[in-house]
């Protein structure tokens, strides 16, 4: 396995209140969950060894881990992207460190733009599957076992039974929810009215420039994933008027409310292991991530019987 992401796992875990249970990466403008975070410390990504920093507006660049509602939660509140410089290694880096660290489940959020004429700035949008437009995967390079199989199956990127568990907490929290495919694209240019029709075309119902790279890379490693999209604008060609970065702060401010009360309750929901739709007990994922220590001691086991 990597050392430097064994490294920052290992520096991290020596400093977390808790073993985290649940971890939570926030988009553009969406750093507001991160100030409810209970009995929490506060680590800048430039304090962490191996980890990027982002220079992005919107994303305040540091890891906040505590409790919410009682359930151990590391947040990153901001991230690092593709079309900053970074290779796709360090634009998934904080994210396989959550799985390193125990994190069963991570919510990933994103501000996107609205591909479906039918959305409206401010909506939150369930994903339900994803398109890969940065040209590239993650996975791309030798790969390493340790952090899972070199072909992983994405059928089910953003597990069925987290979003049912949403749909459900978005319902008893009165927040609207709607959903659809997110198409990731790798930036920083806002796309052409063509390419959005392009998209639509394809069953996209909104785009952004991160989000995606993340999810292949939890899935590899067997981490449940739940997404969701702050619909921050709609995309060029749906309404006749430019596109900017500040529009997408202006909103997501607008709609912190909803937001944060909705993650909340979903990781309230994750930690408690019960979904609210069902009787059966909610297990937030079906493979636990194996912590580099334990799967040698896994592997000299094995050699011993054989």
């Amino acid at each position: 396995m990597d050392s430097k992401l064994v490294a920052a796992a290992e520096w991290l875990r020596g400093r977390l209140p808790h073993p985290p249970l649940v971890g939570v990466i926030l988009g553009s403008g969406l750093g507001d969950f991160a100030d409810g975070v209970d009995d929490h410390v506060t680590i800048p990504y430039g304090s962490i060894p191996g980890f990027p920093a982002s220079a992005v507006v919107g994303h305040s660049g540091a890891l906040v881990a505590g409790t919410v509602r009682g359930v151990p939660t590391v947040v990153l509140s901001g991230r690092v992207h593709f079309y900053e410089g970074h290779k796709m290694a360090a634009v998934v880096f904080p994210a396989r460190v959550l799985g390193l660290l125990g994190c069963r489940t991570v919510i990933v959020t994103n501000a996107a733009g609205g591909i479906d004429k039918s959305f409206k700035s401010g909506n939150l949008m369930l994903i339900d599957d994803h398109i890969n437009g940065f040209g590239t995967n993650p996975l791309v390079g030798a790969n390493d076992e340790d952090l899972g199989p070199r072909f992983p199956d994405m059928s089910d990127a953003y597990r069925k039974d987290l979003r049912t568990l949403a749909l459900a907490v978005a319902r008893r929290q009165h927040v609207p929810l709607r959903h659809g495919v997110y198409v990731g694209v790798h930036g920083p240019s806002y796309e052409t009215p063509a390419e959005i029709r392009a998209f639509r075309k394809c069953g996209a119902h909104a785009v952004g420039m991160s989000t995606v790279p993340e999810v292949i890379a939890l899935n590899q490693m067997g981490v449940g994933v739940l997404g969701i999209s702050c619909i921050t604008n709609m995309a060029a060609g749906v309404l006749k008027q430019k596109l900017d970065h500040k529009e997408v702060l202006e909103t997501t401010q607008r709609v912190k409310g909803d937001f944060v009360r909705l993650l909340t309750a979903l990781v309230q929901a994750l930690g408690t292991g019960r979904s609210g739709a069902t009787e059966d007990a909610f297990r937030p994922v079906a493979r636990p991530v194996v912590r580099p220590k334990a799967r040698a001691k896994a592997r000299g086991k094995k050699a011993k019987r054989t």
